[in-house]
């Protein structure tokens, strides 16, 4: 009878210890505290700095290389029209990779491309992701499959795979032929149609590119339908030499970002370009939850000089939660000389930030400690000025759409607001 005591309370206590070990693991964050040049008086480099791109490269695995042209595509209506052209003159293969996906207009759109390039020969490999694409349903996938296109669902949620469940592919990835990348916010549901000015036309920013970065794009993922098949995609077809003539003149990178247990490549790139602020650092983001160290960033780049403007989701967020998380850092930002605004006309749900007008980024990590910790992310990062125009312009468009949220307004804000705002933070590193 003792001994069956003492292995029960054995047993007790070794659930309990996974379970807490469990909990940890669910609610880490990254190590990332500050940036520093040691021995270097100068500070970290300047975004202008060619030890910049170096040392984001390092850091990162986001390798910035001549020979892209890039066109950024401001929401549905500039992004589409291009994606369903692109897809209908593929030859050869079609690689997308989805996080959100739902039935409608827009889904049938893209099925009666995919049809019609299936049977026209080309290879189509669709992989969605299990968490946010659960809307698709067995009948639409079952048609796309009966055509010839190959479909993979990433990471479905089973008992047995429980410790994976809170890692999901946030990534996007449309390339076709080898050739042609797209990345970005945008989701394959109706509201990712329209001008972004509108109610329920979400307001979006993605990128459309040729050159080095599109390979690196494919093997994003490659990375993701390794996963999810057992197979990792390689050759000609998917991975073809590129031709100098379709070669343009801009650099970038293509940044993966993956979840570790330590400090991730997406926290060293938000940190690194922070630090490598020097007069500009304008921030659009639909979930805005920094952790203490990266307001502590933001906040020290404002104080020695830079122009730090951060761009959210106002009340048309689709997840108040995170809104709520986000707002409660408002106080010590906005004393630390931080500007914020929130986008009036529809949700904001673009993920783009521009440094000094020539070091940008546009992709799918938003600003929270879920893109930094737990996703697997996708962004074009670009040191062009002409880029980062294209942004400056977008940026400052927004603005004239959006409400500037003051100090003194702040202070005197409803105490029911200030209890959401604290509910919401204790779960914060889980938004």
């Amino acid at each position: 009878m003792i001994a069956l005591t003492v292995l029960g309370v054995a047993v007790g206590t070794l659930l309990l210890i996974f379970a807490f070990i469990g909990i940890l693991y669910s609610v880490r964050g990254t190590p990332i505290k500050r940036v520093r040049a040691i021995g270097d008086i100068a500070g970290p480099p300047a975004v202008s700095d060619p030890l910049f791109c170096r040392s984001v490269e390092l850091f990162t695995g986001a390798i910035v290389r001549t020979g892209h042209h890039i066109e950024v595509l401001a929401n549905g209506e500039e992004m589409f029209p291009k994606l369903w052209d692109d897809l209908r003159n593929a030859t050869h293969s079609i690689t997308l990779q989805m996080y959100y996906c739902n039935p409608g207009v827009m889904a049938n759109m893209l099925r009666s491309v995919l049809a019609e390039r299936a049977q026209a020969g080309v290879r189509i490999l669709f992989l969605h992701d299990a968490f946010g694409s659960s809307g698709l349903t067995h009948e639409y996938l079952q048609s796309l499959r009966d055509v010839g296109v190959q479909i993979a669902v990433f990471r479905p949620v089973h008992w047995y795979s429980l410790h994976k469940a809170q890692s999901r592919s946030h990534i996007r990835v449309v390339v076709v032929d080898g050739r042609i990348g797209y990345t970005g916010g945008f989701g394959l549901d109706d509201k990712w149609f329209g001008d972004g000015r509108h109610a329920h036309q979400w307001r979006d920013t993605n990128v459309r590119f040729i050159g080095p970065s599109v390979l690196a794009l494919q093997a994003t993922f490659a990375a993701g339908w390794v996963e999810a098949t057992g197979t990792l995609i390689t050759g000609d077809e998917f991975f073809p030499l590129q031709d100098d003539h379709l070669s343009g003149t801009q650099h970038a990178g293509l940044l993966h970002a993956a979840p570790t247990v330590g400090s991730t490549s997406a926290a060293r790139f938000l940190a690194l370009s922070i630090a490598g602020a020097r007069t500009t650092l304008h921030i659009t983001n639909s979930y805005f939850v920094p952790d203490h160290a990266f307001r502590t960033m933001l906040i020290a780049a404002a104080r020695r000089g830079v122009d730090v403007r951060v761009l959210t989701a106002g009340r048309h967020t689709d997840v108040r939660t995170t809104r709520w998380a986000g707002r409660a850092s408002y106080g010590e930002l906005l004393r630390g000389g931080v500007r914020i605004f929130e986008y009036e006309p529809t949700m904001m749900h673009a993920k783009t930030f521009v440094v000094d007008g020539c070091w940008s980024t546009v992709g799918t990590m938003n600003f929270d400690n879920r893109s930094m910790v737990f996703n697997d992310e996708s962004n074009l990062v670009a040191l062009d000025a002409e880029v980062g125009a294209s942004l400056e312009t977008l940026f400052r468009a927004d603005l004239a759409c959006s409400r500037e949220i003051t100090l003194a307004e702040w202070e005197h804000r409803p105490w029911h607001e200030r209890l959401l705002e604290r509910g919401a933070s204790v779960v914060g590193r889980l938004l």
